[in-house]
């Protein structure tokens, strides 16, 4: 049986899976193969792309983002809803979904889209589709890496070449930590050919995705992975509300200088506002106090959330 033909085959028991409603028993005796193969047959053609399955969540709750675009003066809000009492990977894919579809609206030829870390971030990736739309998209970390601490997928590098793939587009990778053991090595780095050549991408990212952290995370959160528990609790002395991509602030949004500083390597705050979009993605009553700080420093121009969060930044602010 030659490609086409074995596509056909697969479209057919696809059609009659997914659209039918047959049993895999019942495609087995119409088609004359054997049920196993049949199982095998529709787990393939969901890797290849010929069904896709989807989630319709609701993701737009106008009155509540008409609210946080007014209240916070953003260029975009986006409320997804998702009842309160689903798991985080649940509330986690929606904001992804949604994500992805925003940047399907905004991408433009020759973007430079800047990257965070983290499970959010992950799930943006997750939810891209593969396409060839657009030209010369160019993909940077803007943060180091998490020197081990955190699994893989949600590491800065594979996240910025994870979505340079599917774009079909190129990045950099960045090969330094995020927070590095001594001053003196922030300094080594930063003065190096390959360092200049990242943070010169910096200034000109036209679309910034990032995490937002919060020090009202909980002991199990990827953010106490990344940063450590002694570290966090300096970061709650030094009146820390929250960060992006390593870069500390308090509940007003103003940059906090902390034990951290001058060890850290990542893009500064500053480089968000040049952005054409700065896009905070993060939802939870835990991350509040981090949005909000975010919000009020204007360190970011569009956020993605659900609508508990949403209510809660609302009533807070």
């Amino acid at each position: 049986m030659d490609n086409q033909e074995l596509k056909k085959k697969y479209i057919q028991i696809a059609q009659f899976y997914y659209e039918q409603n047959m049993t895999q028993n019942e495609i087995a005796q119409k088609t004359g193969i054997n049920r196993t193969s049949i199982s095998r047959i529709l787990k393939k053609i969901r890797e290849e792309g010929i069904v896709k399955i989807t989630i319709n969540y609701d993701l737009k709750d106008l009155s509540l983002a008409e609210q946080l675009e007014n209240r916070f003066q953003l260029k975009k809000a986006i409320v997804v809803t998702v009842e309160q009492e689903q798991s985080e990977q649940v509330k986690r894919t929606a904001i992804g979904q949604a994500t992805a579809q925003l940047l399907n609206t905004i991408l433009e030829d020759n973007d430079v889209i800047g990257c965070s870390w983290g499970s959010s971030m992950a799930s943006v990736v997750e939810a891209l589709e593969p396409t060839e739309r657009w030209k010369n998209i160019f993909c940077v970390p803007m943060v180091g890496g998490p020197a081990g601490k955190l699994e893989s997928r949600y590491h800065v590098n594979t996240i910025c070449f994870q979505t340079a793939e599917k774009l079909k587009g190129k990045s950099l990778m960045i090969d330094v930590p995020a927070i590095v053991e001594r001053p003196s090595t922030r300094d080594d780095f930063i003065h190096s050919h390959y360092y200049k050549e990242i943070a010169q991408m910096w200034d000109k990212v036209s679309i910034a995705l990032f995490g937002i952290g919060s020090i009202n995370s909980t002991g199990q959160s990827t953010w106490h992975a990344f940063y450590g528990e002694s570290a966090v609790e300096k970061l709650k002395n030094e009146q820390v509300a929250g960060d992006i991509c390593s870069r500390f602030y308090d509940i007003k949004g103003h940059v906090v200088r902390t034990h951290l500083t001058e060890r850290t390597l990542s893009m500064p705050l500053d480089c968000l506002k040049k952005t054409r979009y700065s896009i905070g993605i993060a939802e939870s009553k835990a991350k509040v106090p981090g949005i909000l700080g975010a919000l009020h420093g204007g360190h970011l121009n569009t956020l993605i959330t659900t609508a508990d969060t949403a209510h809660e930044l609302l009533a807070a602010n």
